[in-house]
């Protein structure tokens, strides 16, 4: 073969010479030619093509960030969502790279991008429970409107590239939270069609999936190969080809996720076929992977997880969810236990129709494993949450010791042989009395319980007991344990239980020993927890409901002492725990007498003597009312701490918490029937402070009832009577009558926030003032009166006032040129005014002022709107007077001469509004 001549190749080399060194020179020069032009297009495509604000701090024109593509390069790049998230982030990013179709920017002069490159992004996709999204910010331009041929930019899309980012997706409507850390996504496709589709690669260095605030997925690494096929007219997705892998667990995933005008349409199938049991435990949280390198795990595994149906938060209209597990042939060995876990087998499968948790069904077909020759095997089924039907069968024989060390329990050491055959078929309903048919046995025999939280072990556990209920139903049901009985810290606790009937429940408890609860708390708690308190019990409790509450407390046979320190309790009454720093109970028939019991709650501290009846059936039952009478006394009561408790928010992206609103009215619990003859030294309430109290309290039916009660408030003494109760947690009644002498105006104003806020023109004036009133209304969360449920009467008795700064005078003075009324002096007077429907109606006072004699009527509301008549009687003796009438409001009144007025506007109150104390039947 002849070989080419040396000119040949010298002029080969030569043109790809130059071909190379003209592309590398069109690759410097381009961006240098075009800059101004390409980030102006970019920016005017933006600001017409984004419902949302862009801001980012210099733009770059370069083929070497994104070789080989010429790319326009925002550095700190922000986009604003849209509404209703106008003033939240939706993507932040180091780099935000947009690439320039070369072609069409020489040829052409116009601007395409074809690509996009983000790099160290913050994505914050978020949806309200409305189902409005932040992420609407590209303006589609509607179908009829003709295509815009004067724009010299288009996108038109064919690949996404996403690098080492954080995605976040907030959905409040389908509760779902999605957290990716290390995000990488590559998308090519041809995305400028209307119907396209797109090969995605992903990669997921940390996968956080929660539904419903309880987290499934933790801290996964998820590969991903998808193809999608994505309408862009109808905003739909369907998934064709999706390999998915979290952790080792292959899962394939097919579907679709329609966009709708009020919601969404979803139909996903994920599952995971044949796959190891071991890859299956790889998928779970990051505690059982630490736990799977010390295991052997061998099995089969089948998922499946379906989400089919629409989702429309304005039609309370939901999906359809089911899940179904299968294991076979399973075997979990940890490190050498002596016998491992085998013989696996499990049937689980749930469905829940329209996310509704009433129809939930829950299936556990058959369960079942050995550890040698024992065993454990059930079959539950339920149907329903609230009244659910239940069938369940359940046999166990085990010893405790080889199964921990089998299972590899961390934490924790067991030890005890247990046996349990127990077998439950039919509906609870406790409402109407039902339980399923039961007949059970338990049998634990020298139980061990250690954990690391706390060095010495309960031990000695021994437990034998029996459930049977041959009929469905309440009075049918028995409990036996005979005996109870434990070891902790060297001293025994000993529990003998019989009961039955628990419709009119018919009792037998012995219980004898000594609890520090704060240890034992500890044996089962996390560091850093702490519970205190201590428990010395000889108690012995025989009878029957039926007895006790129609008092015939010979045949009860309750007695012992309950000796209590530093225990702390809650309730979903209270916000904070209740703390009993000492109290000696001693039982005898129905009562329980206490004696010097000193509690605390946040600041506020109690003493009590007394003693408290029913108190056995309340403790069994529901429906036993909680009878009492005490002395109480207390240096400091903080009603504020007694709230509803502080919503905590956390931000999912920021990871901080912020504090709600406090939100929530005092609740008192419907099953007291309590008495108190209380003594306090000081109260505070929502910033009054109230000193030298004395009254009788009474807490019957969920309702609080203060009688003949005595208080010092502002410099004076206050009689008050009191009946508070809550309609809800959010709504509460109240209706009180208050008789105050000779209060200080200023003060009152100064002091009390009710008494500003009900009479605002109250704060420049000065003196000496009287109050016999009774009102009721309604209070709101933050427990302040809804005005327009306000109903009352009083009167308001002026001894000597100065109308210092009230604008109506004022504007009555100026009007008339009569200055001596600007600011008149008051005294003995008494002004009468009914409350209503947002109104307070002033009857025809009169009053005296440098010769004047004034008579005022009318109205006035809470919004502060007046409707005032007005009589100016003229000196000497007022025969001869100005008729005025005074509108407007009292920050801007308005005075005219003249009678005709017209009443201002009621407001009713939508709702049960209490009748004041005042309104009682006449004999």
């Amino acid at each position: 073969m002849k070989k080419p001549s040396k000119p040949i190749i010298v002029r080969i080399l030569k043109i790809t010479g130059i071909t190379l060194g003209s592309i590398i020179l069109l690759m410097f020069l381009i961006p240098i030619l075009f800059p101004g032009k390409i980030a102006e297009e970019v920016k005017a495509f933006a600001n017409k093509k984004l419902n949302g604000e862009l801001d980012f701090k210099e733009a770059n024109l370069s083929f070497f960030n994104h070789f080989p593509s010429l790319t326009l390069t925002l550095t700190d790049f922000s986009l604003k969502g849209s509404a209703p998230y106008q003033k939240e982030t939706l993507i932040s990013a180091n780099e935000v790279s947009f690439g320039i179709d070369i072609g069409s920017l020489i040829f052409d002069k116009s601007v395409t991008i074809d690509k996009i490159y983000v790099s160290n992004a913050l994505i914050n996709v978020k949806v309200n429970a409305k189902g409005e999204a932040n992420y609407n910010v590209y303006i589609a331009e509607p179908e009829t409107k003709p295509k815009d041929t004067t724009s010299n930019t288009s996108l038109r899309l064919d690949k996404i590239a996403i690098e080492d980012s954080h995605l976040v997706y907030d959905d409040q409507s389908t509760k779902i939270l999605i957290d990716a850390n290390g995000f990488n996504y590559i998308g090519n496709g041809d995305l400028d069609k209307a119907i396209f589709d797109i090969y995605t690669e992903a990669e997921i260095e940390d996968f956080d999936f929660t539904y419903d605030g309880e987290q499934y997925l933790k801290n996964k690494k998820v590969k991903a190969d998808l193809i999608t096929k994505i309408n862009t007219n109808s905003l739909a997705f369907v998934f064709q080809q999706n390999n998915l892998k979290i952790n080792k667990l292959p899962v394939e995933f097919n579907g679709k996720f329609d966009f709708l005008s009020n919601g969404y349409d979803m139909d996903f199938n994920i599952k995971s076929e044949d796959s190891k049991l071991n890859d299956f435990f790889t998928a779970l949280p990051p505690a059982y992977v630490t736990w799977l390198d010390k295991t052997k795990v061998k099995g089969r595994a089948d998922l499946s997880f379906t989400l089919k149906g629409k989702y429309i938060a304005s039609k309370n209209q939901k999906p359809d969810v089911a899940f179904n597990m299968k294991i076979r042939d399973g075997l979990i060995e940890y490190k050498d236990a002596p016998f491992p876990v085998s013989n696996i087998f499990l049937n689980f499968d749930t469905k829940l129709p329209s996310l509704d948790t009433e129809k939930l069904r829950v299936n556990i077909d058959s369960i079942f494993f050995n550890v040698d020759k024992d065993y454990v095997k059930a079959i539950i089924k339920t149907e329903g949450l609230s009244t659910p039907n239940v069938s369940a069968r359940i046999y166990s024989k085990i010893d405790l010791a080889q199964m921990d060390k089998a299972f590899g329990l961390e934490n924790m050491d067991l030890r005890g042989v247990l046996n349990m055959d127990i077998k439950s078929n039919g509906v609870y309903d406790k409402k109407n009395n039902k339980i399923p048919v039961t007949d059970g046995k338990i049998n634990f025999k020298n139980g061990y319980v250690k954990t690391d939280y706390y060095p010495n072990p309960i031990k000695n556990i021994n437990l034998v007991a029996t459930i049977l209920d041959k009929k469905g139903s309440l009075e049918d049901l028995s409990i036996n344990i005979m005996p109870a009985s434990f070891e902790f810290e060297g001293k025994p606790i000993f529990v003998n239980a019989k009961l039955q009937n628990f419709a009119n429940i018919i009792y037998d408890i012995k219980a004898k020993g000594e609890l520090d609860l704060g240890k034992i708390y500890k044996v089962f708690s996390q560091k850093g927890l702490d519970v205190e308190g201590y428990v010395n019990a000889d108690v012995a409790f025989k009878g029957s409901q039926e007895d006790a509450m129609n008092g015939r407390y010979n045949k009860l046979q309750n007695s012992g002492t309950l000796m209590l320190k530093n225990i702390k309790t809650t309730s979903g009454y209270l916000p904070k725990p209740f703390v009993i720093k000492e109290g000696t109970f001693v039982f005898n028939q129905d009562k329980m007498n206490f004696n010097d019991f000193i509690a605390a709650y946040g600041q506020s501290d109690f003493k009590m003597n007394g003693y408290l009846q029913n108190v056995i059936d309340f403790v069994l039952t529901d429906k036993a009312i909680l009878k009492g009478n005490f002395q109480l006394h207390a240096n400091y009561i903080n009603v504020d701490e007694f709230m509803a408790q502080t919503t905590t928010v956390r931000d999912t992206v920021e990871n901080t918490e912020t504090s709600a609103t406090p939100a929530g009215v005092i609740v008192i619990p419907a099953n007291f029937d309590l008495q108190f003859n209380a003594t306090a030294n000081k109260i505070n309430f929502d910033g009054l402070a109230i000193d030298h109290l004395k009254g009788n309290m009474k807490i019957n039916k969920g309702q609080l009832e203060l009688k003949q009660s005595g208080f010092d408030l502002i410099g004076s003494n206050v009689k008050m009577d009191l009946v508070y109760g809550s309609q809800s947690a959010e709504k509460a009644f109240f209706d009180f009558k208050i008789l105050a002498k000779e209060f200080d105006i200023k003060r009152a104003y100064n002091e009390v926030k009710m008494f500003k806020e009900m009479a605002s023109a109250a704060e420049s004036a000065e003196g000496i003032v009287s109050l016999d009133y009774k009102v009721a209304g309604i209070l709101d969360a933050n427990m302040q009166p809804i005005y327009p449920s306000l109903t009352g009467a009083g009167t308001l008795s002026v001894k000597k006032v100065k109308m210092k700064g009230f604008k109506m005078f004022g504007a009555v003075s100026k009007k008339t040129g009569k200055d001596a009324i600007k600011n008149p002096d008051v005294s003995q007077v008494d002004i009468k005014t009914t409350i209503k429907n947002n109104i307070i109606n002033i009857e025809r006072f009169k009053f005296k002022v440098a010769g004047f004699r004034p008579r005022i009527e009318g109205q006035t509301s809470f919004d502060g709107n007046l409707n005032i008549k007005m009589r100016l009687g003229l000196p000497p003796f007022g025969i001869l007077g100005i008729p005025i009438k005074v509108t407007g409001t009292q920050d801007n009144p308005k005075v005219k001469l003249g009678k005709q007025t017209e009443d201002l506007q009621e407001t009713e109150y939508e709702g049960d509004v209490p009748k004041p104390i005042s309104s009682e039947p006449k004999p």
